[in-house]
C-alpha cells in the first residue's frame, strides 16, 4: 500500500500571490501541487510569515477547492528577517526536531520551489541531513498555462547511494584520495591500506585533533603534510601547514616558539613574535614528538585546543587561533601519562583518531613498491633513470625483506639505501655487485647503530634459558627462538611484537590476537614476556 504523501514548503509571497478570479489563469506552485491527478497530496504543511497570513489563507481555500481530500496546515513562523540565515535555519530546525514524523506510515516531500533562496538552501540541508526526512520536491509550470494545468513536479532522493553513476564517482575520488595519501604508491600490506583509508576518511570529515604514533621515519610528518594538502585541495583549510619538532623546543624558548611572546618579555624579547600556533590559524599545526613537551606547554595546548585561544609569553591580553593539530609521537603516551610525564586531560583530547603506523620491518612486502617509487624520484630529479637487473633485484628484496633488515631508520634508511645504489649505478644500471656492497654496508650501519645494535645483535638463549635447555633445543628451534627474542627486543609492546611475527597468517584469522599467540610460543619455552621487555 502507498504511503500517504505530505508536502513541507514555503508560502510563495511572490509565485502564489493572487486574489482575483485572474489568479487561476497564472501557475502558482503551491496550489499546483495538488492539482495533479496522478498523485494526492494527502497533507500539507505551509511555512508562512505572520505579515503574510491572508495570502496563506486564500491558498489554503483554492487547494482545498481543486483537491478536498488535501489537509492543509498553516504554520506560522515568527521571521524578523527572512533573509538571515541563522535566523532562517534556527526557526526550521526547531520546527523540524518537533513535528511528529512517522516515516513508517508516511512519505514526506520537501518543496524547494518557493521561499526565499535562504529558506530554499535551509530547506535543502535540513533534507539532505535528514533532520526533514524524505524526498526533494521541485516544480515548474506547463509550457503553455490554462486554468488547471499543473505544470510538472520533479523528485529528487538525497539518498546517494541510490545514485549508481554518483556513487561510482565517489567511490573513485577516494580511491584518488587514498592514492594520494600514499603518494600514488600501491602498497599491499593490509593493514597498512586499511589504516589509510580511514584516515582519509577522517581527514576530510573531521578537524578534531589526530595522533600519528611510529617509530621514527615511519612516515609520520610525511603523511600530516599529505593530509593537510588533501584538505586544501577540497578548500577545508585556507592557512598553512605548520611543522615542528617538539624535541627541539627547550628551556623558556619553547612556550614563546609555540605561543608567541610579546616585546620585552623576557629577555632579549626585542619584539613582538606571533608563534607557531597563530602562523597555523586557518590551517594546520604538526607538533612531531608532542610527548617532549614540557608541563607548562602541555597545559597551554590543551587550553589553546579547547578554547581556540591563548595568552602569549608575558601578555595580558588572549589571541585566538583556529588551526587542526596532528600530533606525533614515537612513545607510549599511556605509559608517559601513567608515570605522570604527560598530562591526561591533553592526551584525551588529542586521543579521538590514534593511528599507528607501522615500522617498514612490519610491511615487508611493501618494500618493493617503495623501492621503485624510490627509484622514479631520483630519475625524476637527476634526469637519470636507473634500474635494478633481474638477479640484483632479487638478491636486494631477499635481504631487504628478511629477518635480518631490521630497517631501524624506517624509511629514511630505505631511502638513503636506494639514492646510494641508483647513484653508484653505471650506465642506470644496478648489478649484483652493487647490491651486494649497499647489503655489507646496511648490516655495518645496523651493527654499529647504537640502541638498534642491542636489538639486532646476537641473543644469549643461555642467559635466557640456561644451558642445559638450549643444549636441548633443536638447531631448527633454536635460530627461530633467537629470530622472536630478537624482534621482541624490538617492538614497543607485546602487541606490536605479535604484528610483526604473524603478519601473514594474521590476514587469514577471523579472530586476532596477536599477543596471545606470541605468549604461549614464549611460554613454551618458559620465557615471559617482562624479562624480554627490561632488555
Amino acid at each position: 500500500m502507498k504511503k500517504p504523501i505530505v508536502v513541507i514548503g514555503f508560502l510563495g509571497t511572490q509565485l502564489d500571490a493572487g486574489q482575483g478570479a485572474g489568479r487561476w489563469n497564472k501557475w502558482r506552485p503551491t496550489v499546483s501541487l495538488a492539482q495533479h491527478e496522478d498523485m494526492v497530496v494527502a497533507r500539507m504543511e505551509l511555512l508562512y510569515t505572520l505579515r503574510h497570513k491572508a495570502l496563506a489563507e486564500v491558498v489554503k481555500a483554492d487547494i482545498a477547492s481543486v483537491s478536498p481530500e488535501t489537509t492543509v496546515n498553516l504554520v506560522p513562523l515568527d521571521l524578523e528577517d527572512p533573509w538571515d540565515f541563522g535566523e532562517v535555519y534556527t526557526r526550521l530546525y526547531d520546527w523540524a526536531r518537533a513535528y511528529p514524523f512517522d516515516t513508517e506510515r508516511e512519505q514526506y516531500w520537501t518543496h524547494i520551489t518557493t521561499g526565499t533562496h535562504v529558506a530554499q538552501i535551509c530547506m535543502f540541508l535540513l533534507s539532505e541531513s535528514r533532520v526533514v526526512p524524505g524526498v526533494l520536491a521541485q516544480t515548474s509550470p506547463p509550457k503553455k498555462q490554462r486554468e488547471g494545468e499543473a505544470g510538472k513536479c520533479t523528485l529528487i532522493d538525497l539518498d546517494l547511494s541510490r545514485y549508481d553513476v554518483i556513487a561510482r564517482r565517489f567511490d573513485a575520488e577516494q580511491r584518488d584520495a587514498v592514492a594520494f595519501l600514499k603518494s600514488g604508491i600501491a602498497t599491499r600490506n593490509a593493514r597498512f591500506n586499511a589504516l589509510i583509508d580511514e584516515i582519509e576518511r577522517v581527514a576530510v570529515r573531521s578537524r578534531a585533533p589526530i595522533l600519528l604514533v611510529g617509530p621514527t621515519g615511519a612516515g609520520k610528518s610525511f603523511l600530516a603534510r599529505r593530509m593537510f594538502e588533501l584538505k586544501q585541495a577540497r578548500h577545508q583549510m585556507t592557512g598553512p601547514f605548520v611543522e615542528v619538532n617538539c624535541a627541539t623546543l627547550r628551556g623558556d624558548g619553547a612556550a614563546s616558539t609555540l605561543f608567541g611572546h610579546k616585546k620585552g618579555s623576557f629577555t632579549g624579547a626585542a619584539s613582538d613574535r606571533p608563534g607557531l600556533l597563530r602562523t597555523a590559524n586557518q590551517g594546520a599545526l604538526f607538533l612531531d614528538e608532542i610527548g617532549e613537551l614540557g608541563p607548562d606547554e602541555q597545559a597551554m595546548l590543551l587550553k589553546a585546543i579547547e578554547e581556540k585561544r591563548f595568552f602569549p609569553v608575558g601578555a595580558d591580553k588572549e589571541v585566538e587561533s583556529d588551526f587542526q593539530l596532528i600530533a606525533g609521537t614515537n612513545r607510549d603516551l599511556r605509559s608517559d601519562v601513567a608515570e605522570g610525564r604527560f598530562r591526561e586531560d591533553l592526551f584525551a583530547r588529542i586521543n579521538l583518531w590514534t593511528y599507528d603506523l607501522p615500522g617498514l620491518a612490519q610491511r615487508p612486502e611493501d618494500i618493493e613498491p617503495n623501492v621503485d617509487h624510490l627509484l622514479a624520484i631520483h630519475a625524476a630529479e637527476n634526469h637519470r633513470v636507473v634500474r635494478f637487473n633481474a638477479e640484483a633485484r632479487a638478491a636486494y628484496l631477499r635481504f631487504a625483506q628478511s629477518g635480518e633488515a631490521i630497517w631501524s631508520g624506517n624509511f629514511r634508511d630505505l631511502s638513503a639505501s636506494v639514492t646510494r645504489l641508483a647513484t653508484l649505478a653505471d650506465g642506470g644500471r644496478i648489478p649484483v655487485a652493487l647490491v651486494e656492497a649497499e647489503i655489507a654496508r646496511l648490516r655495518w650501519l645496523w651493527k654499529r647503530g647504537g640502541p638498534a645494535a642491542t636489538v639486532s645483535g646476537d641473543v644469549d638463549l643461555d642467559a635466557l634459558l640456561g644451558e642445559e635447555r638450549v643444549a636441548a633445543l633443536d638447531l631448527f628451534d633454536r635460530l627461530q627462538l633467537e629470530a622472536v627474542v630478537r624482534v621482541c627486543r624490538q617492538a614497543r609492546s607485546l602487541s606490536d611484537a605479535g604484528r610483526q611475527l604473524f603478519q601473514a597468517s594474521r590476514e587469514q584469522r577471523s579472530v586476532v590476537n596477536d599477543a596471545d599467540r606470541l605468549r604461549k610460543y614464549l611460554a613454551k619455552h618458559g620465557i615471559e614476556w617482562s624479562r624480554l621487555a627490561e632488555a
